[in-house]
């Protein structure tokens, strides 16, 4: 992704021009007048009528919120929704609610200045209930050129309205759809056709700072982690009217062929690569061997030699790598290119500096022929890099595993613990089937349930992997016990940060440290909020434990803001555990703001 929240010089720049067509105007209601708002949000005529809305002008802080209906015909008919991004917004511009980087990407630069939190709180907000004229439940023909609608250009302009906003929200805390009674959260977010592609704009845009805060609750937001968006094409995205996916795919393609076009002109060149080289998998396009000059221009190398001597981080091998190249990377060998080269500068993109070639390979979930055709021409099969871990841990598939193994692959008590995380079932499945035991702990201490709560977010098959790894005896009461000298030391620096700054005041990382020893899976499963892992754990016999800091679940989930896991603990502890789950009274409102709904007196 992009630069941190704010430029650093904290401007609010005027977006001069868009790749797509804004065909009806942007609409979007004062952040003051959001706070007060009370009730299931009302209609973009309603709002019009009170006077609420603003025409989209340059020079005003915009913060675009993505989400996803919670019924058929009204999307958030209770105002959960909206509710929970009104006490966020309040703690963001009060400075309470750190926004904090994924755990996975780990840096510590990202922050909010007060500069940013003044333009919030100063700001408008798009939300498309408010914004979009007689939007109603999607149906056949509401995007066909030939209505001339109002509702039809507006819903055709999202992709222009996500590149005149400033600030990118996916708003996503865990509810229940009216209609189906299913779960919604990050990852069924994720699933959607309409909410990849509004995410697709926000990323791949020509500004400076394309950062995406996903709201989890009232009090958790974090920045995207790189991965997320890269692993949910629009394609392959659901979508409630199949005639919209042909023009949201092309909608896609434009913004995949615009960041092209301008980081080749702008650069850097190593995220120009990137993004060359990663096309048509983003598109779901078929791989293609390019001929020698095709790849040659492609990447802007002078000749083959060239190509093969670079050694900058995304050389001419992780080019051949990220397209799938395998007739290339057999060129670059015969030439004496390192097939052991290793990444550097993509960090903001999710692959990290010392990841090896065939690390990259499956991390980006290459077929299984390129990691064989590495492999062929010595990549080393255990390479690691500076975090320790290897392609084995990064394997994305059971073919992925296969070849691996083939090839000699150690596998270390950390593996499952990837594929569990990371690879889905079928990974899972081949590792338990090559004899990897799922009842180990591995050596930081955690076992694979572990690993899979805390990141089961935007995992969606994380349901399915817990069961798979239950089904072959993983110990879903495993408490962690980290024995690594450097973990032991991190967590009691952070147990240390958080009894002096209290545990909200904390970074997430820090927050995570000072709680994972002795933490159970059913701990990490309420730590993020998970419904559905919760109640899988309890219902295989999870005990309700205390980790070493002596919190136990339910405290992991009120300190986390999960109040949605109330109804998942034994009845028998509800009398004790109901005044622990009941919100704190919010504090330190913005000017003119004096009550939000639902904070108690």
């Amino acid at each position: 992704m992009g630069a941190s929240l704010c430029a650093p010089d904290d401007e609010v720049v005027a977006v001069q021009s868009t790749v797509h067509e804004c065909r009806f105007p942007l609409w979007a209601v004062k952040v003051s007048d959001f706070l007060l708002l009370q009730g299931p949000p009302e209609p973009h005529h309603v709002l019009q009528e009170k006077g609420l809305l603003h025409q989209w002008r340059p020079g005003m802080f915009v913060i675009f919120v993505s989400h996803q209906w919670l019924s058929s015909t009204h999307p958030d008919p209770q105002g959960q929704q909206v509710e929970a991004l009104q006490r966020l917004l309040v703690k963001m511009i009060d400075g309470s609610v750190k926004v904090h980087e994924d755990i996975i990407s780990r840096t510590e630069e990202r922050t909010m200045s007060s500069t940013t939190r003044r333009h919030i709180a100063e700001g408008f907000l798009f939300f498309d209930w408010f914004a979009i004229p007689q939007i109603t439940a999607r149906q056949q023909g509401v995007n066909e050129e030939a209505t001339k609608s109002d509702a039809a250009l507006a819903v055709q302009s999202i992709p222009a309205y996500v590149e005149l906003c400033n600030m990118f929200i996916a708003l996503v805390p865990e509810l229940t759809h009216k209609d189906s009674a299913k779960p919604v959260n990050y990852g069924t977010w994720l699933s959607r056709g309409w909410c990849r592609a509004e995410l697709w704009c926000r990323l791949l845009s020509n500004k400076v700072d394309t950062s995406v805060v996903v709201a989890y609750s009232a009090a958790e937001a974090e920045y995207m982690f790189p991965l997320d968006w890269q692993y949910n094409s629009i394609a392959e995205g659901e979508f409630t009217v199949e005639a919209d996916r042909a023009e949201v795919v092309r909608l896609g393609e434009m913004a995949v062929e615009s960041k092209i076009h301008h980081l080749q002109m702008q650069g850097p060149l190593n995220h120009y690569r990137f993004y060359a080289a990663l096309r048509p998998s983003l598109l779901c396009e078929p791989r293609r061997e390019r001929g020698v000059q095709e790849f040659l221009e492609l990447f802007h190398f002078k000749d083959l030699e060239d190509a093969a001597r670079d050694t900058s981080g995304m050389n001419a091998v992780m080019c051949a790598v990220f397209s799938g190249d395998t007739g290339m990377l057999r060129l670059l060998a015969e030439r004496r290119a390192d097939m052991n080269h290793t990444l550097q500068g993509l960090g903001d993109l999710g692959y990290y500096d010392t990841q090896t070639a065939l690390m990259v390979a499956a991390k980006s979930r290459q077929e299984a022929p390129v990691l064989a055709t590495l492999l062929e021409l010595r990549a080393h099969v255990n390479g690691t890099s500076r975090a320790g871990i290897t392609a084995l841990y990064l394997s994305r598939s059971r073919e992925h595993v296969k070849v691996l193994l083939e090839h000699r692959a150690d596998m270390p008590l950390t593996v499952l613990r990837g594929a569990a995380t990371y690879g889905g079932p079928e990974t899972v499945k081949a590792l338990l089937d090559a004899r990897c035991d799922a009842t180990h702990l591995d050596d930081i201490g955690a076992s694979p349930l572990n690993g899979l709560a805390l990141f089961s977010r935007s995992n969606s098959t994380a349901l399915e992997t817990a069961r798979l790894l239950l089904a072959h005896r993983a110990d879903v009461n495993a408490s962690t016990r980290p024995s690594d000298t450097l973990a032991l030391w991190s967590c009691r620096l952070s147990r240390v940060q958080v009894a002096i700054f209290g545990y909200s005041n904390c970074r997430k990382m820090a927050r995570l440290m000072a709680s994972l020893p002795g933490i159970s899976p059913l701990g990490c499963a309420a730590m993020v909020g998970n419904s559905e892992l919760v109640e899988l754990f309890l219902e295989h016999g999870a005990e309700l434990s205390q980790n070493d800091r002596g919190d136990w679940p339910e405290d992991l989930a009120r300190m986390n803001n999960h109040y949605n896991l109330l109804p998942c603990w034994p009845r028998s502890h509800l009398g004790i555990l109901l005044p622990r789950f009941l919100p704190r009274r919010d504090t330190g409102l913005p000017a003119g703001v004096s009550k939000i709904r639902g904070v108690p007196d």
